[in-house]
């Protein structure tokens, strides 16, 4: 009896991890989904607060910046100023020549839903509209005179109309003192801005500089929901990954200040990053903070720790670089190589599996380019998968297939002992003791398949590589749940039914299989336990209706495997598959 009890606590522990992730995870994932598709959509009709651009001169500008107003249309907002317009093959957008920001990004590769036609991704967005979100960079006074530095409502003036890769543009601005200010703007055919900053001093006196950058995010930011991935405030200082949750930092009210030499701080979302990198061998004092400006108002942000003197008749400069677009791995970690970025991929969250989601996503992404489709890619996965634990599986049909072998001598033992459990117990142990049989010798292998499942879930749900990414009929987004369900027929009834109703023909099918699977196992004795494996096919086909359909495809494709090679044994084994 202890036996069957540790049976039914292993079963019960994994329902419990399942419905946790149905509940906590994947119903708060599929609200945050369809809000963040509301949000994208109604940036074509903004609706937000107008703040003022005043900064405080001599600290870094943007937290000090005022709210209040009426809100107006984007278009209306990126209308009030003169810009130079970017336009690459990934992203597309314009730098605000007010303050000389970069304000307005759209990610050309990426739309808001699979549909053809769809709006591009917003990334960026002016001050004006709802949810501003833009990068600013410049120089700093460090002490002595005041000087007239550029300020957030200076105007510029640029050498081009439009930014492309391989045409940088650079802005000017002359303080009328002496100094004259050089920005200029190069981005390449991806995600990555390098930002030069040149100071030309002719006023007649040495000044002292220290060069700045901030990326800054007003109103509440639209995240996911969902505790195992994080989105908010983020970077690598001084060789370790610092995170920071937005309601930690809105309930603390209190300013992070670190200090390293290099690394990178930036503002992370599930898919996108808005990240500061400044010069890596350069001190510095990167902050995370947030405000209460007339809303919430969240901010990264670096300085130089080291000034930089500009005597009378010289130029200094800085370059500093920013990160804005997807987090796609393979571009990540060529930046980090390339431009000596420590960690830069740590911009997506792993998890605690890391050592398994890495592989797990190299190999996916891998079969993915070679076979032209991740829903292929998964099933070839799991076939490597199942042959990685052909051992351990074997030796868990092989008990399952004496244990149905023993089956007839079990049912003999239920009709002699009858309703007395003790004795039952007893003589079904020394069966087991003379047959060398253990009845819980199929349980790790399913113990050990749980990280490899978390494993997977983390990939298919963080790695934007699988974000719409198609598979065959009716599956054009393995990242989300199966679109169909059964009470409406899986479409032939005009009916919406909630989400709490959405049962799909993928989790159906899973559930089957499940089902056979379970036949092919010996019964339980108990009728009690009987009546709880029965359950399971229809809790699991339930709570999978809400996963995404690549992990419902992989569970599928794994039992119908485990089917097989079952079969396989049993008839080897000569026991009958029911």
């Amino acid at each position: 009896m202890t036996d069957q009890k540790n049976l039914i606590l292993t079963i019960a522990i994994s329902v419990a991890i399942l419905f946790g992730f149905h509940f906590f995870y994947e119903r708060p994932r599929q609200q945050a989904a369809q809000a963040e598709l509301q949000r994208q959509q109604a940036l074509q009709v903004e609706q937000g607060q107008v703040p003022s651009t005043v900064p405080q001169a001599g600290t870094i500008p943007g937290a000090s910046d005022g709210m209040g107003g009426a809100a107006r249309e984007r278009g209306d907002v990126l209308a009030e100023n003169a810009r130079v317009r970017v336009n690459t093959p990934s992203l597309h957008g314009s730098i605000n020549l007010r303050g000389g920001r970069i304000d307005d990004l759209t990610l050309a590769k990426y739309n808001t839903t699979p549909e053809k036609g769809s709006p591009e991704v917003v990334l960026l967005s002016p001050l004006g509209g709802a949810d501003p979100y833009f990068a600013e960079f410049g120089w700093l006074a460090a002490g002595g005179p005041a000087v007239n530095l550029p300020k957030s409502d200076s105007i510029w003036t640029a050498s081009a109309d439009t930014l492309t890769p391989g045409n940088p543009i650079t802005l000017t601005f002359d303080n009328g003192e002496g100094l004259v200010f050089e920005r200029t703007i190069a981005v390449d055919e991806n995600y990555m801005f390098t930002i030069t900053e040149r100071v030309r001093n002719e006023s007649g006196s040495a000044l002292n500089l220290q060069p700045y950058g901030f990326v800054q995010r007003r109103g509440a930011p639209h995240t996911s929901g969902m505790y195992i991935l994080h989105e908010g405030p983020l970077g690598v200082l001084d060789g370790t990954l610092k995170e920071f949750k937005y309601k930690d930092l809105k309930e603390d009210g209190k300013t992070e200040t670190l200090k390293s030499t290099g690394g990178w701080i930036g503002i992370t979302d599930k898919y996108w990053l808005v990240s500061l990198i400044p010069d890596q061998s350069a001190p510095i004092e990167a902050r995370v903070l947030h405000q209460q400006v007339g809303g919430d108002l969240y901010q990264v942000d670096f300085r130089g720790t080291q000034a930089i003197t500009v005597a009378p008749g010289s130029t200094a400069e800085n370059t500093s670089r920013l990160f804005a677009g997807a987090k796609v791995v393979s571009l990540l970690d060529e930046y980090s190589d390339k431009l000596n970025i420590a960690d830069l991929n740590y911009a997506i969250d792993w998890g605690w599996f890391y050592f398994l989601t890495i592989p797990f996503f190299h190999a996916l992404d891998f079969l993915g380019r070679m076979l032209g489709n991740f829903g292929l890619a998964i099933l070839a996965f799991t076939v490597v998968l199942r042959l990685a634990f052909f051992p351990i599986a074997n030796k868990q049909f092989e008990a399952f297939a004496k244990m149905k072998k023993l089956q007839p001598k079990m049912e003999e033992l239920k009709k002699k002992h009858g309703d007395n459990r003790e004795a039952l117990s007893m003589a079904m142990m020394k069966l087991y003791r003379e047959e060398k049989a253990n009845p819980l010798a199929g349980c790790l292998p399913i113990l050990l398949q749980i990280p490899v499942f978390f494993a997977l879930y983390k990939v298919l749900y963080v790695t934007i590589e699988m974000r719409h990414a198609p598979f065959y009929g009716w599956i054009n987004d393995l990242s989300a749940p199966d679109p169909t369900t059964l009470f409406n027929l899986f479409g032939l009834i005009p009916w919406d039914p909630p989400s709490f109703l959405h049962i799909g023909i993928l989790p159906l099918l899973m559930g089957i299989t499940m089902w056979l699977q379970q036949k092919m196992n010996p019964s339980n004795p108990d009728p009690v336990q009987q009546k709880v494996f029965m359950l399971l096919p229809l809790i699991f086909t339930y709570m999978m209706a809400s996963f995404p359909a690549g992990l419902v495809i992989y569970w599928t494709w794994s039992n119908l495997l485990s089917i097989l090679q079952q079969w396989v044994i049993m008839r080897r084994m000569g026991v009958k598959p029911t």
